[in-house]
């Protein structure tokens, strides 16, 4: 028997990026949102051994590097079962575009895995929790957002989740810019930069060009600061109650973080090697979106707009200009999990 997944993307609502650590990765502050676009994820088992990987888009690889692969593998050995692991991924999100596809595909596998072997009558055991996010992380760092789902904060080097009060459905466009962004250029050209900055602000450098902040704070200070705005928010101060119009806390995390100018530093980084990006960004701006984000290290970039009506029109007039575009939401929790299996 064939289990089908739906495997959501995620967007990132601002994204901070700390000092390298001694293990190569960075510290990290962001808050994941799930959204309602997917791939579908088809798992079965059968009789033999091995793992097998399908998918169309060339793109995607096919061997052990495939996230969904190392899922697979560490799944059936946490489980102790045997059988042959068939993975069908059905590409709907684009391969390095931010959106953690990769990462959505490989928890989508660990939940279709699991509800495949109980159909076999193969599952000796079942997953605790803290052992699926132990597993998730140690496949990739955002894979454990996606056990989560809804609105999340990631810390650590974003391995570290913890779910926030949701944010109620908001209305956006997503753009997928035919361009894919390497995550790992983007932090060693963030790290450049900011030696580039120490450099500057330490007088060892040539006159500073129009790019360098001599006053940019530390990466602990930022990272302190953003923490103490989400503090301050799950406290309930200040102005993060419910307002006077009978909005609710969680309605209200986004235009709190937007008022402190949260933003994703990868924006300084690729918008250089890549200026269409940064053009999007100022087109959905100009379509009128509360707030417009690269998310992750992109290439997607989203805004997110008062109404379906206001999104649906800003997508018409974006594609009329040959942008790949599509309107869609955020999922909430309760959706994200009420949606993952009505494939």
């Amino acid at each position: 028997m064939t289990i089908a997944v739906r495997s959501f993307a995620k967007i990132n609502l601002g994204l901070y990026i700390g000092a390298a650590r001694a293990d190569g990765y960075h510290d990290l502050r962001t808050v994941y949102q799930t959204i309602a676009l997917h791939d579908v994820i088809r798992v079965s088992v059968g009789r033999g051994r091995g793992i097998e990987i399908l998918c169309k888009d060339p793109r995607v690889p096919l061997d052990s590097s495939n996230t969904c692969y190392r899922m697979a593998e560490r799944v059936m050995d946490e489980l102790g079962a045997k059988g042959r692991v068939r993975i069908e991924i059905e590409k709907r999100l684009p391969v390095q575009g931010g959106m953690g596809a990769a990462s959505s595909n490989a928890v989508a596998t660990m939940v279709a895995l699991e509800l495949a072997l109980k159909k076999t009558r193969a599952l000796k055991k079942k997953l605790p929790a803290a052992t699926c996010l132990r597993i998730a992380a140690g496949v990739g760092s955002d894979l454990p957002l996606f056990l989560v789902g809804g609105t999340t904060l990631g810390v650590g080097r974003g391995e570290e989740v913890y779910p926030l009060p949701d944010l109620p459905s908001v209305a956006m466009v997503v753009v997928t810019p035919e361009v894919g962004v390497s995550t790992a250029r983007a932090f060693a050209d963030w790290d450049a930069l900011v030696a580039s900055d120490a450099e500057l602000r330490s007088g060892h450098s040539p006159v500073p060009t129009r790019n360098h902040q001599l006053t940019r704070p530390g990466a602990s200070d930022r990272l302190f600061e953003v923490g103490c705005v989400l503090s301050a928010w799950l406290s309930g101060y200040p102005n993060t109650g419910a307002s006077a119009k009978g909005g609710s806390r969680a309605g209200n995390l986004l235009s709190d973080l937007v008022r402190t100018g949260i933003e994703n530093d990868f924006e300084r980084v690729v918008f250089p090697q890549y200026p269409e990006l940064r053009d999007i960004k100022g087109a959905l701006e100009r379509a009128g979106s509360r707030y417009a984000s690269l998310s992750g290290s992109g290439s997607t970039l989203y805004g997110l707009f008062r109404s379906p009506a206001d999104a649906a029109k800003a997508a018409s007039r974006l594609q009329k200009q040959g942008v790949k575009t599509v309107a869609t939401s955020t999922l909430t929790r309760q959706k994200y999990w009420k949606r993952i299996l009505d494939c």
